[in-house]
């Protein structure tokens, strides 16, 4: 790893000059799927802070529907859950809900309370709904996925199953962040070496039997891709039910495309992912 430059490899914003299109497209697209969604909770706090809140879509007329729970990208310090609203028409279209959870952002915290911040907005959402839920995050929110399932839910809600989040779908995630120790942006970030291990998924102990699946778009960085690998290799041999997917002609930021499309793959994959949960 350390040929690798890692500034250039994980500066996913510089490889994809047409970003400020593509979010452009995305707040517009999310604006108008929430005006003319008929069955949303919005703005529901879980935390102290302005930015503990989740977005809750469920499918017309159905408040029984297993849950997603969306967790967006940003590098930890960037983007907001208004942004992926839209993404929830692929899920809803398939009968799934799916809420999205905003956390705050560094250098106002850590990564580890960034973790801490998603896990409690899992846990309010298994308490008000009572039921499982499946995880799906881009990016930072690949990273927060694997986290949450390879959580010990038991030590912070004895109340939830031990298996409260069985799966994960990650896109374009993060596991291993010794490479962020090397990059400008850990200025906002802060990460130090000796806490790495401790914020680094790759490396966390997960139960035999929980499921992650990790797809990126196949025409990311070398690191990107590596990234998803080595998370599938890793677990897979501690037990986990992996799968490693490249998109193909999908970058960092239009591999998050299909989850608008019902009829996508990727939508086909988390309605069986969902099914196994409920």
């Amino acid at each position: 790893m350390t040929n690798v430059d890692f500034e250039v490899e994980y500066n996913n914003r510089a490889r994809v000059p047409e970003h400020p299109e593509i979010f452009k497209r995305w707040t517009e697209a999310a604006a108008k799927f929430r005006a003319g969604h008929r069955n949303s909770e919005e703005r529901i706090s879980y935390g102290p802070s302005e930015r503990q809140y989740v977005d809750l879509f469920w499918p017309l007329a159905d408040r029984n529907a297993p849950i997603i729970l969306f967790i967006h990208g940003g590098y930890w310090r960037a983007l907001d859950p208004s942004m992926h609203s839209h993404f929830a028409a692929g899920a809803n279209a398939r009968g799934l809900a799916m809420a999205f959870a905003g956390y705050d952002l560094c250098p106002q915290v850590t990564i580890a309370q960034i973790i801490a911040q998603v896990q409690s907005a899992a846990i309010f959402l298994g308490r008000r709904l009572k039921r499982r839920i499946l995880a799906v995050g881009h990016s930072a929110g690949g990273h927060l996925t694997a986290c949450l399932v390879a959580t010990d839910w038991k030590s912070l809600a004895p109340d939830l199953p031990a298996d409260f989040v069985p799966g994960g779908f990650s896109i374009s995630g993060l596991f291993d962040l010794e490479p962020m120790l090397h990059v400008s942006m850990n200025q906002d970030l802060r990460l130090k070496r000796e806490e790495m291990l401790n914020v680094s998924p790759l490396f966390w102990n997960v139960d035999a039997g929980r499921t992650l699946e990790a797809w990126v778009g196949g025409d990311e960085s070398g690191e990107f891709l590596r990234q998803s690998k080595d998370v599938v290799d890793r677990w897979g041999k501690a037990g986990v039910a992996t799968l490693y997917k490249e998109v193909p002609r999908a970058n960092h930021f239009t591999v998050l495309d299909p989850l608008a499309d019902p009829g996508s793959e990727m939508c086909e994959r988390l309605e069986r992912l969902a099914a196994k949960i409920a």
